[in-house]
């Protein structure tokens, strides 16, 4: 029901890399509530992408402690999804002026926003990242799921701002990309994850 509000409501985006998929307020699925999700990939094979609001207890220091210059406070491991969770992803807010499509390890998502290549120097990626997370698994739809969930009223798509990758952790990223959205998201903001808390 309150999907069904808020999605007749909105001018609905396209799923494209760089773009957000924020969860619903009244998300069925509990893992993936008050979720915002940056698509790193989205094709007619696969869409996948990293939750940026889950950070595990893991310090990055203790799996890729090469990294440490470029990672945002906090330097936590985030987890990204329930796929593959040995494998890492690396997303940075690029410095300002730097062109993003002329560096061979950093894969343009938005504005100052890239995917960054794990077989990159960590040493030279100090002179173009300012900021960085590591996500451990990732979200991932089969052609035609996430369109379903989507029409659903699961999800709806915002664009991502630079500073959405390294929000810091006390900070509720889900809560201010609904109040930054047009009418009617920024009154559905505060919407708790369990009701039951509300």
């Amino acid at each position: 029901m309150y999907a069904d509000r808020l999605f007749n409501a909105l001018e609905r985006n396209e799923p494209a890399p760089g773009m957000l998929l924020v969860a619903a307020p009244g998300m069925l699925s509990p893992e993936f509530a008050r979720s915002v999700i940056l698509l790193v990939e989205c094709s007619d094979a696969l869409t996948l992408g990293v939750d940026l609001t889950k950070r595990s207890e893991v310090a990055v220091f203790n799996v890729l402690p090469d990294w440490m210059p470029v990672v945002a406070k906090p330097q936590a491991l985030y987890i990204g999804g329930p796929l593959n969770q040995q494998a890492v992803i690396g997303v940075g807010r690029t410095q300002q002026g730097v062109d993003i499509d002329k560096h061979p390890h950093l894969n343009r998502l938005a504005p100052r926003m890239a995917h960054v290549d794990m077989h990159a120097d960590p040493e030279d990626m100090r002179a173009v990242i300012d900021g960085m997370r590591f996500f451990a698994g990732y979200a991932e739809w089969a052609p035609g799921q996430l369109d379903e969930e989507i029409e659903r009223g699961d999800w709806f798509i915002a664009p991502a701002l630079p500073q959405d990758v390294i929000t810091p952790g006390a900070v509720d990223l889900w809560g201010n990309v609904m109040r930054r959205q047009e009418s009617p998201l920024p009154m559905f903001s505060t919407f708790p994850a369990d009701v039951a808390n509300n």
